[in-house]
Parts: structure tokens; sequence; C-alpha cells
């Protein structure tokens, strides 16, 4: 018999943080971006190979877009963020979280991005630019593999607690800007959208950021 006098409580430790920004002038900003990436693409058609499949049509710019001015907008509302993030992570107000590396990935159908992470940063981050839908989700994966290993089981047809998630996948959506721990494995899922030509293009610009002294 439980004993009604008992103290339970649940405590949550070491948690996988994970911010979403949904911007208010995402409309024009996305086409003064896509008008300018697609410019960079014309200039360098082999691009580098990084996550993306080149062999499937992905396509992975250099890792300097934030020197351009062109992208000058971006990198503030990236800037914006950080500083938000940084707020509420309590970081050292003698310090910011400054963009080290950002590119653009144009994904046409069938091209996907393998999974991965980035090295050398606190934080990385994805904004999307053009996402028709079934362009190819986000995939997040629980990063304690023990736990992926033996699980425990739930109760069937029934949603799991939002701590107990193995795996988050986010919808790629125009405007939103994901921020993840650079160390979360992520991938993104083939692109199976079906408008025509480069309107069925999933086209995002990816960062990472790390603490520079101000």
């Amino acid at each position: 018999m439980t004993n009604s006098k008992n103290s339970f409580s649940k405590k949550t430790y070491f948690p996988t943080m994970v911010f979403q920004i949904d911007l208010a002038n995402a409309e024009s900003l996305n086409k003064s971006l896509l008008s300018s990436i697609y410019a960079e693409r014309d200039k360098d058609r082999e691009g580098i190979a990084r996550s993306n499949y080149k062999e499937l049509g992905g396509w992975h710019s250099h890792n300097n877009l934030h020197k351009n001015d062109d992208y000058k907008e971006l990198v503030n509302e990236i800037g914006d963020a950080g500083e938000r993030a940084s707020k509420e992570l309590g970081y050292n107000k003698d310090y910011a979280l400054t963009i080290g590396t950002m590119w653009s990935i144009i994904n046409p159908p069938g091209s996907s991005n393998r999974a991965h992470v980035h090295p050398g940063c606190l934080w990385s981050g994805v904004y999307y630019i053009q996402a028709p839908k079934n362009s190819g989700h986000i995939e997040f994966v629980e990063p304690r593999t023990v736990h992926l290993m033996n699980q425990g089981r739930y109760i069937p047809n029934q949603k799991r607690p939002q701590e107990c998630w193995s795996k988050v996948r986010f919808t790629p959506t125009e405007g939103r800007m994901i921020i993840f721990p650079s160390w979360l494995y992520h991938a993104v899922d083939p692109n199976l959208a079906k408008e025509e030509g480069d309107a069925a293009n999933r086209v995002i610009i990816s960062f990472n950021l790390n603490q520079r002294k101000k």
C-alpha cells in the first residue's frame, strides 16, 4: 500500500536545450537572402562537401557568409538571438555569443544531410529561407547513447513524457531559426517536395556560435 505521507518529487538535471526563434520580418528578409544565395551558387557551382551529399545534388557554400554585407540583417538577428540565449543561460556579461562560421545549403529533391555534430563551438543554428512541404525534417537524437541501449516500456499508443523522448524532429518552417548545442547529433531527412524547379529546393543558412570577449 502506498503511504500518502511519503514525499515524492521529480528533479530534471542535465537538460538538452533547443531555442526556437520566429522572425517577424521573415518574408522580405528571405526574398533578399534567396537572391544572394543563388548568386553565390552561380559563382561557385562546385561548393564544398560537409554533411551534404554532393552526389545527390546538395550544395554547400563556403563558411564565411557572415562577412558578406548581403547577410548583415540576418547576422544582426542571430546576434540578437545569441544575446537572448546568453541571458537565459546566465552567461558572463563580458562575453557575447558571436558567429564564427556561417554557410548556406541548398537541398533539391532527393538530397539530405548525414548525421553530424559541429566541433569547436558552443552553439549551432539553422535558419529556414525556403522550405516547401515535405522538404526534410531536421532530427536531433538523444545524446546519452546509453539510454538508447535499454529503454523502459511505455504505455502503448500514448505519447511519452517529453523528457523521455529519444528523438526530436522539427518541421522546416520559413522564417524560423533553431539554435542547439553544437555537440548534439542531428541529420536532415531527404527532400520529398513536389514543387517544380527551384521552388522545390530546401534553402537554409547555418551558423556556429562561440563566446568572445566584448
